[in-house]
């Protein structure tokens, strides 16, 4: 049984697809996982999406797509997490490139589904704002997805519109969604993690990272991003809806808008012009004021100093879970000392690790 599962907006998407394909599937023949090779500056210091000529070690599987093995590499200065991630997980991963536009990302889709001939093509979305409308105050990173939405919508095959998480990526809240989504698909839970929960150990994803922690029972309230975003972690955490693919298409501004691009220049003006930015230039705009950030040696006693006032404020905001990302960047660190900051907490404080989020107890 060949499935296609399309991570509508990179990153953690992926590893929920390998939640979800595990989930629904059992595991037995893995999926395809189509993927962007977009990480935030933590993992990749340079702005926007990656494509093929930005890898060592790519494995073609069809004519405009490429497969991402354990031994492919970024070339530097790049980085990103595809290969390791393709090394952990038994799906395959496959690498969208956006860089032709919506109409180079429906190409690589009608290759694959001929190459695949697969039972199923699921587009996934962790958190939903997928299902936006591109004007909302609170959106972020509206353009990835409304790539992978407008491609699959013109794909001559059916697509199911899958949302896990509903409000779990901090743009729309979970209550602005619901008349959007369909039925329930599945619950995740604790077991529907085990088979990515090695992968939750490094990887940088937020919206991934709360799914996760919803699904073993964690609640509360989880503060994430540079801006302290609180996100709140309920029991419709771990839920996966289905959506309706050409409804989202109508609602989403953006997605309507780039349909016959055919580079990631005029996507980035469509979103410039509907939705007021384009977030790779606000990565372009963060990595000027963050890539001369040195690293620190991590002294124990500062940093423990540093956790202390951060989880005292916190805790006057109602926190009771925050990021490894977030506490990296509350504390000045340069992004490749996250794991670093991760380790010296883990090993001084243990009994905070909500895996894979951090716990803020109640009181001191």
């Amino acid at each position: 049984m060949a499935r296609l599962i399309v991570a509508a907006g990179g990153g953690g998407d992926a590893v929920a697809a390998a939640m979800l394909d595990a989930a629904l599937y059992g595991g037995e023949t893995p999926a395809v996982v189509l993927t962007y090779a977009w990480d935030r500056l933590l993992v990749d210091p340079v702005p926007g999406p990656r494509g093929p000529a930005n890898f060592t070690g790519l494995r073609p599987l069809t004519r405009s797509v490429r497969a991402v093995p354990a031994d492919a590499a970024p070339i530097a200065p790049a980085g990103s997490t595809l290969p390791r991630l393709a090394a952990e997980l038994p799906q395959t991963v496959a690498l969208i490139d956006p860089h032709h536009g919506a109409e180079g990302i429906v190409r690589q889709l009608e290759d694959l589904v001929q190459h695949l001939e697969p039972d199923t093509v699921d587009l996934l979305d962790v958190g939903g704002d997928i299902l936006a409308h591109g004007d909302e105050p609170t959106l972020r990173s509206p353009l990835a997805d409304a790539l992978t939405l407008a491609a699959c919508c013109e794909l001559n095959f059916p697509v199911r519109l899958l949302v896990a998480g509903p409000g779990l990526d901090g743009e729309l809240p979970a209550e602005a969604l619901r008349d959007r989504l369909g039925p329930m698909v599945l619950t995740f839970t604790a077991e529907h993690v085990r088979p990515v929960g090695p992968v939750l150990e490094w990887h940088p994803s937020e919206a991934a990272a709360m799914l996760a922690a919803t699904a073993r029972g964690a609640r509360g309230v989880c503060e994430v991003r540079d801006a302290g975003l609180p996100v709140p972690l309920t029991d419709e955490g771990p839920t996966v809806y289905e959506a309706d693919l050409d409804a989202a298409l109508d609602r989403n501004q953006l997605a309507g808008a780039i349909l016959a691009t055919e580079n990631l220049h005029e996507v980035e003006q469509r979103s410039r012009e509907i939705c007021g930015f384009s977030e790779i230039d606000y990565e372009r705009e963060k990595a000027g004021r963050s890539g001369s950030l040195p690293d620190q040696q991590l002294d124990p006693e500062a940093v423990g100093r540093l956790l202390d006032a951060f989880e005292a404020e916190a805790r006057g905001r109602g926190i009771t879970h925050t990021t490894f990302r977030r506490l990296t960047e509350a504390f000045g660190l340069g992004g490749n000392q996250r794991q670093d900051l991760r380790s010296l907490l883990l090993s001084s404080r243990p009994e905070q690790y909500q895996a894979p989020l951090w716990h803020i107890p109640s009181g001191a």
